[in-house]
């Protein structure tokens, strides 16, 4: 195999695909990239089993064939070399050189045949989404997937899709995010789970421009990306997502609506005083036409008042100020409507056109001295 490409063809490339190298395996295989030279294309793949990405670059084949190179030297090499042209070469026994300007270095490859490649899926069902909005509704709610593997379903998001409607919704115990959005044509209904390290890395890689679009495929047991030059191939999560309606009512007996920008510059001050590993909830004492904010741990302790238009009863209730903060920086509002009960049911911000909506559980102020 001989390719001829520009430095800034090849790292873009292998910049996209290295989000699916697995980082844990007993396989080496899976550690590598596939530079596949196919008559006028060059292809890069990586797969990790659960995760896959193929992308294409623009280059010249001299020969074609295929190798796969050791992800992580492989990327670091091509990371420092010159901005210039960019000559791979592999020798039938593995042996590939890279050349670049002056500098000339030898990596060993494998077989491209050992080479798990993506599977392939149907292309029976298209979904049509704008790549700006698919891009927004993953950052408005990838913060709230769980991190514990013990719990695998709480580690993806639920996709639904009834006619018009997308929504996406995810949960990790103490927060759940809901995003809808309208799509520009109808479909049938679906609903799946998807992991959410494939929705996090699809939004890095992403142009994420309005007039471009991302087309999905979905299958019993798989999901597939297409958009541009790149393909990507999950494994979806198996299981039946939690039933959140019955936690998403309608009923309040408080409504607050504040200024966004003031309670976010709030609320990060209020993090200050708290560690990583403390538990020490933001209290939030609501009166007419204001809330005091309190926080009070080891370190320290704030108070700091912000001004608001409330309905129904004055209420004192206490939130991990983190959640609280990861909810609003996703909003694009200038004042934000938060709904609550009392002071130990949950809260929801969410607007009219429930477009977005965030619930937080609340975390106990009754031995707070509040």
């Amino acid at each position: 195999m001989k390719i001829i490409c520009t430095k800034s063809q090849l790292l873009s490339g292998v910049n996209t695909v290295s989000k699916a190298v697995s980082a844990k395996t007993t396989m080496d295989i899976l550690q590598c990239i596939l530079v596949e030279a196919q008559a006028d294309r060059i292809k890069l793949t990586a797969n990790d089993t659960e995760l896959g990405i193929e992308t294409y670059i623009e280059g010249d084949v001299v020969q074609s064939g295929q190798i796969a190179l050791e992800a992580k030297i492989f990327s670091e090499i091509i990371k420092k070399l010159p901005d210039s042209e960019v000559i791979i070469k592999t020798e039938e026994n593995g042996s590939t050189s890279i050349d670049c300007e002056q500098m000339h270095c030898s990596i060993m490859g494998k077989k491209g045949d050992d080479f798990t490649h993506l599977p392939e899926i149907e292309r029976d069902n298209r979904i049509v989404l704008s790549q700006f909005d698919f891009k927004e509704i993953i950052r408005q709610t990838i913060f709230s997937i769980s991190t514990n593997e013990n719990n695998k379903l709480m580690t993806g998001e639920l996709l639904q899709i009834n006619e018009n409607r997308l929504t996406i919704t995810s949960l990790d115990g103490h927060r759940i995010s809901v995003r809808n959005i309208e799509l520009s044509d109808s479909y049938p209904a679906c609903e799946v789970i998807i992991p959410g390290k494939t929705l996090s890395e699809i939004s890095k890689i992403l142009p994420g421009e309005a007039e471009d679009t991302v087309n999905l495929y979905i299958t019993d047991k798989h999901v597939l990306f297409e958009f541009d030059q790149t393909r990507v191939v999950s494994r979806l999560l198996e299981g039946k997502f939690y039933n959140i309606n019955q936690m998403l009512s309608t009923d309040y007996e408080t409504k607050i609506v504040v200024n966004k920008m003031d309670m976010l510059r709030c609320l990060d001050r209020s993090t200050l005083f708290v560690r990583e590993s403390d538990k020490k909830p933001i209290i939030m004492r609501i009166g007419q036409d204001s809330m005091d904010l309190m926080i009070s741990s080891q370190i320290g302790s704030m108070k700091d008042t912000l001004n608001l238009k409330k309905e129904g009863k004055d209420l004192v209730i206490g939130f991990n100020p983190r959640f609280l903060v990861d909810a609003l920086r996703v909003v694009d509002e200038e004042e934000v409507s938060i709904y609550m009960i009392n002071s130990i049911a949950p809260c929801i911000i969410r607007d009219e056109k429930h477009s977005y909506l965030y619930l937080i559980l609340p975390i106990n102020v009754n031995n707070s001295g509040y």
